[in-house]
């Protein structure tokens, strides 16, 4: 009977991901933004937090300060659940002292630099029974629901290929020089982890494809290069696929793909047919038949099964995007959250957990050590 209030860690002047995390929160009227440390600058949190019209004693100089002083708020005013929206290295430590403190937690991704804070961070929701919601938003794409579903159903028959790319090409210059260094903390290890491109966005591909397939990736051999002068990190990679059923796949990432915006495609190939999403088109799901004709597929247009329709907002030939997927993670989190506290139950999630962030940590691990080892078969751990 009330909005859910979220409070927020990172999100401050110039952050492209924060000021999404807002707009995809409120999209569905169920969440409010009261608190946050917006910046590890108590000055830059407040003007945030001016920006934005929350009151001066709720913007707090750090994520500490922030969930230890909420926690002390009656239980009528304190935030709900913290949305964590820093750079990779300040998701562990955020994370983990929301669940410590009874809060529930929504994260970017990839969730933590290493295996062993993933695990970490699922033994802590494990003990406490909080709520993990991780931000992979391309899933929440009506048309990415509705492959889903299709594959589920057996429409397609046995995957047996899947070719899945995520190509930029915003590193094709020296970025760092041109932007002052702004970008910089994504090829320094310490900050971003053991992977570059891999992190940024060969995650979300390695998602979109176990999502979409339900197939986990066994094992893969990957190719990584490092093209930028001076770059530790790979910033793009093709890599070999083995599927937990046999099936094979390919995946290519680039941030140096000159020309290239944000071109996140795949394509599932089963034994009765196929399918094709991109990103940059996201309101057609193409698919293609052993024994019938080629079926384009809308949100809120015919023939959709529940999983996509329930996701459609608006109706059929009006486009729905980023955010409206991004808001669907959101929605998912809150109507769990809500149940929650309303002491309901509800059959599964729908949104990516904290086990779907150490499937991303695995998977970057076993990509970096494959790359190491001249492209040598790796299992996923």
């Amino acid at each position: 009977m009330r909005k859910l209030r979220m409070g927020m860690v990172g999100g401050g002047p110039g952050s492209f991901i924060g000021d999404v995390h807002r707009k995809a929160a409120i999209i569905d009227g169920l969440i409010e933004l009261v608190c946050g440390a917006f910046s590890s600058s108590a000055e830059r949190s407040q003007e945030t937090g001016r920006a934005l019209y929350l009151p001066e004693n709720r913007c707090y100089a750090s994520f500490e300060e922030m969930i230890l002083a909420e926690k002390q708020l009656p239980e009528g005013e304190r935030m709900d659940f913290v949305a964590i929206t820093t750079p990779n290295h300040l998701h562990f430590a955020p994370a983990k002292l929301a669940l410590q403190n009874g809060f529930h937690v929504v994260c970017d991704k990839p969730m933590t630099l290493n295996v062993e804070e993933a695990k970490e961070l699922i033994t802590l929701v494990e003990q406490t029974g909080l709520l993990f919601a991780l931000t992979h938003n391309y899933t929440g794409h009506p048309m990415v629901r509705q492959a889903r579903a299709m594959v589920a159903n057996g429409d397609l028959g046995a995957v047996r290929k899947v070719q899945v790319q995520y190509l930029q090409g915003w590193m094709a210059t020296a970025v760092e020089k041109e932007t002052g260094g702004k970008e910089f903390w994504r090829q320094d290890p310490a900050k971003s982890g053991m992977g570059g491109a891999l992190g940024d966005i060969g995650t979300h591909a390695e998602n979109l494809t176990e999502f979409i397939t339900g197939l986990k990736i066994n094992e893969l051999a990957a190719d990584l290069g490092r093209f930028g002068e001076g770059r530790v990190l790979d910033d793009d990679g093709n890599i070999l696929l083995r599927m937990e059923n046999g099936a094979k796949g390919t995946m290519s990432i680039s941030q140096i793909a000159t020309g290239e915006e944000n071109n996140l495609a795949i394509r599932v190939y089963g034994e009765k047919g196929s399918l094709e999403w991109h990103q940059e088109n996201p309101n057609e799901l193409i698919t293609r038949w052993l024994d019938a004709p080629k079926k384009i597929f809308t949100p809120n247009g015919k023939g959709l099964y529940a999983e996509a329709a329930a996701v459609s907002r608006i109706p059929s030939g009006h486009p729905e995007g980023y955010l409206e997927a991004f808001a669907t993670i959101y929605r998912g989190f809150a109507q769990h959250l809500v149940a929650v506290l309303e002491n309901k139950t509800i059959d599964g999630t729908a949104y990516p957990t904290v086990y779907d962030g150490l499937r991303g940590l695995q998977f970057i691990s076993a990509a970096v050590h494959s790359d190491a080892n001249n492209a040598a078969w790796t299992k996923l751990q």
